[in-house]
């Protein structure tokens, strides 16, 4: 008793010691674990900015977190401040098999801005080979809506269907070429991904986000991500030694070969980290979040376009109007199509896909709003909360299409519009997102009558799971050819 009394007091005197900003008085060893309810730790940590203002701190285990919330003071951290909390903060899940190696998970700003300048300048100008980002899109538009057309009017899980075209895209971008839908390799490839991220944002995953040390050793379901992040790093060693045997240095096909030839050129050089760790790790990281975050979204997005059948009607007009039937959509189509273009960001908007943010940490030690804060502190930027500011957006917490249209109908553009971060960090695959998300919804509702079996005010357009990331609640629907 005296032992557990003497922790008790030396660790609420190391917290209070810290000028910390303020937040729940945390217990030894498991800090705030009772404040954040598992599987529910997005609306927890919003539910605490109510007492405790819109910076606060909460322990994740023995670990100080910064969360910050509101448009304004999540801006600041990405841009306005962005250099003092631009380093990657801890996801223990995939820092452990990742190992501080790739862009997207390092820690290391060295190694992280070599890589982001390669990678940005890469897939930005993307001479490699002789089609465009925005062919190989269109290209995959076409496939998926044969495939739709091959379900004739049944009942389908959309989800399959369009997992397997986002992660065609990146296939063909970083390795070459695109895989049969029914591929063996392409399907294991999407079930790994898939398992990954939902076992990441479930309860598992959170709790071994705060325990990670104990949870390694407990059995349950957040042990499925090593496991399928050692399928999928194999599957890209793979992948690389097949473009190595090919590999013509004056005609790069793809991202791998441009990393292979950078790696040649770089070889004497001893701080390069143009080397097979981080070209493995890169490719993975990037393949990683290229599939998902499309592939949720654009399954997300069909599920609520069935809620409203009002704005899918709007959307039906614009496409005959603007495009026809007899063409694949173009990315310049958008500039001409406002209502389309409002209803795809509020889409992204609404069902705010990282509603956490991705951990950042700071680079020195600061003062922010008076507080004293650490290097190497974890930050977590809501972007739910700037999602749904109530000062920025006039429905903040409801799907509606007008967030994004002035009075005559116009699109408008908002700055608190940022479903996958903003400033030096932003997602490296923003704008093709974007581009995907434009090319295929509209390819897919160009051609089809979308159905669902359950009538629209019956349908549950809330996530499954929420953490993470946020989930749709699988769903059936019809494709009926127009």
């Amino acid at each position: 008793m005296a032992s557990c009394l003497i922790l008790w007091m030396s660790f609420k005197h190391f917290w209070r010691k810290e000028n910390l900003p303020p937040g729940p008085t945390p217990l030894p060893l498991l800090g705030n674990f009772l404040q954040l309810r598992k599987g529910d730790i997005v609306k927890s940590l919003l539910r605490l900015r109510e007492k405790y203002g819109e910076v606060f701190t909460i322990y994740m285990g023995s670990t100080p977190v910064i969360v910050v919330t509101g448009y304004k003071s999540v801006r600041e951290v990405y841009v306005d401040r962005g250099d003092d909390f631009l380093a990657r903060g801890d996801i223990p899940m995939f820092d452990f098999c990742y190992k501080n190696y790739g862009i997207a998970f390092t820690s290391n700003m060295d190694r992280w801005r070599q890589l982001r300048r390669f990678s940005l300048s890469t897939m930005r100008d993307f001479g490699l080979g002789k089609r465009s980002i925005e062919d190989r899109i269109q290209e995959e538009a076409v496939c998926l809506v044969a495939e739709f057309r091959k379900t004739k009017e049944s009942l389908v899980e959309p989800q399959t269907y369009i997992s397997k075209a986002a992660c065609n895209i990146i296939f063909s971008m970083v390795f070459g070429n695109r895989q049969d839908y029914e591929d063996a390799e392409l399907l294991n490839v999407i079930s790994f991904i898939h398992t990954t991220f939902s076992v990441a944002s479930s309860g598992w995953g959170q709790l071994y986000g705060m325990f990670p040390t104990v949870m390694q050793f407990i059995p349950g379901r957040h042990q499925e991500i090593f496991i399928c992040l050692k399928e999928l790093l194999l599957f890209v060693e793979k992948r690389v030694e097949m473009n190595k045997k090919t590999l013509d240095e004056n005609n790069p096909r793809d991202y791998v070969d441009a990393f292979l030839i950078k790696m040649e050129k770089e070889k004497i050089n001893p701080k390069s980290e143009f080397h097979l760790t981080n070209l493995v790790n890169s490719t993975l990281q990037i393949f990683f979040a290229g599939v998902d975050t499309t592939s949720t979204t654009l399954t997300y997005s069909l599920l609520i376009l069935l809620k409203y059948p009002d704005v899918l009607a709007k959307v039906h007009k614009e496409i005959d109007k603007v495009i026809g039937r007899d063409r694949c959509p173009k990315i310049q189509d958008r500039n001409q199509m406002p209502f389309t273009d409002a209803v795809i960001h509020e889409i992204q908007r609404f069902i705010d896909l990282v509603p956490m943010g991705i951990p950042r940490k700071t680079t020195r030690d600061i003062t922010y709003r008076g507080y004293s804060i650490p290097m190497n502190t974890n930050v977590y930027p809501m972007l739910s909360s700037v999602l749904k500011d109530p000062t920025c957006f006039l429905y903040p917490n409801e799907f509606n299409p007008k967030n994004f249209l002035d009075d005559n109908g116009q699109f408008k553009k908002n700055e608190a519009f940022i479903p996958l971060a903003t400033g030096k960090r932003i997602c490296l695959g923003e704008s093709l997102v974007r581009m995907e998300l434009f090319i295929i919804l509209v390819s897919i509702i160009q051609n089809f009558t979308l159905k669902s079996p359950i009538p629209p005010e019956d349908l549950d357009i809330t996530p499954d799971i929420s953490g993470l990331g946020n989930f749709p609640k699988l769903y059936k629907m019809t494709f009926i050819p127009r």
